[in-house]
């Protein structure tokens, strides 16, 4: 099936292509603990093989910025036939669509039957918008929005009119433009910068949403990329938007899945006090590495407060 896909989308195929898009049931996954979200271009089978190999949480199908509106189609269907294939998968697969304007609501009617994990609609402005897409998407798949317009951010908190409006992403590009905004002022030290950051969390997290930080296009800027990850981690954050497998990676080191930190810091614990026991108070693990008072101790701390 991979050699005939390939070879449709190299003769620009498209009805051959969708032949080979085929319905079938997906295990949803319903896992909202991702910390790394990285956007792949759905118009790029070379990626799309990799979905399952690749680090990060959370994969972003992207139909929209990147793929030329001539490969938009393709796009389309290429998501269709990979989420087809991926019928249980452990990345969270989301769909980012055009704007509802440009061909969005006639996306999500199609991707309906193949089930993503969420639909990611660009370009909110309204709470009418989010009901007129509920009214149209699967009662089954999760509901994501970007917050990139200027109506966007003064309905944020207007935005969430159901438990299937999960999570919310910050598209600061777009935003400062929509609002008339200089670039120049996102900026890890802007005092604008960190109020929009922390009204976004904020607002995102008393409306029981999932809040996911903007993605910084310096990709191969590794130590600037660090610098906001460490800003927004003392903020709260817990996700942040990729473009690079190297973006990825970072995320995945400052922000520690929760409910992986637990069953980490359970096991430390149990191994320390049998350690203990022995007399033992420093030791390395081969998967945990170096133990000793102060590790567990910290790890104490942990379950203590999550068990509070």
């Amino acid at each position: 099936m991979l050699n005939e896909l390939i070879e449709a989308y190299q003769q620009r195929d498209l009805s051959r292509l969708d032949k080979l898009a085929k319905p079938l049931y997906r295990e949803i996954n319903k896992a909202n603990n991702f910390r790394s979200v990285l956007m792949l271009s759905a118009n790029n089978i070379k990626h799309l093989m990799k979905i399952e190999s690749l680090e990060a949480d959370c994969i972003m199908l992207n139909l929209e910025d990147g793929v030329s509106k001539e490969d938009k189609p393709f796009a389309l269907v290429l998501t269709a036939i990979f989420l087809s294939r991926l019928r249980k998968c452990k990345k969270k697969l989301v769909v980012r669509v055009n704007a509802l304007d440009e061909g969005g609501y006639e996306e999500i009617t199609y991707l309906n039957q193949f089930m993503p994990d969420a639909i990611r609609v660009p370009k909110i402005k309204n709470q009418k918008e989010v009901h007129n897409i509920l009214h149209l998407l699967n009662e089954n798949i999760e509901l994501h929005l970007s917050i990139e317009t200027a109506q966007g951010w003064h309905n944020l908190s207007c935005l969430a009119v159901n438990k299937r409006v999960t999570t919310f992403y910050l598209g600061i590009l777009d935003l400062f433009a929509d609002m008339g905004l200089p670039q120049s002022l996102i900026d890890k030290n802007n005092p604008t910068l960190h109020y929009m950051l922390s009204h976004f969390l904020v607002t995102s997290r008393a409306m029981n949403v999932k809040p996911v930080s903007f993605v910084f296009q310096e990709y191969q800027d590794l130590n600037a990329f660090k610098a906001w990850l460490e800003l927004e981690h003392a903020m709260g954050y817990d996700a942040k938007g990729c473009i690079s497998p190297k973006q990825v990676e970072l995320v995945n080191q400052y922000f520690v899945n929760k409910e992986e930190a637990i069953k980490r810091a359970k096991v430390i614990v149990k191994l320390f006090e049998m350690h203990r026991d022995e007399g033992i108070t420093g030791f390395s693990d081969e998967e945990y590495g170096f133990i000793d008072e102060p590790i567990y101790k910290g790890a104490l701390k942990l379950l203590e407060s999550e068990a509070k």
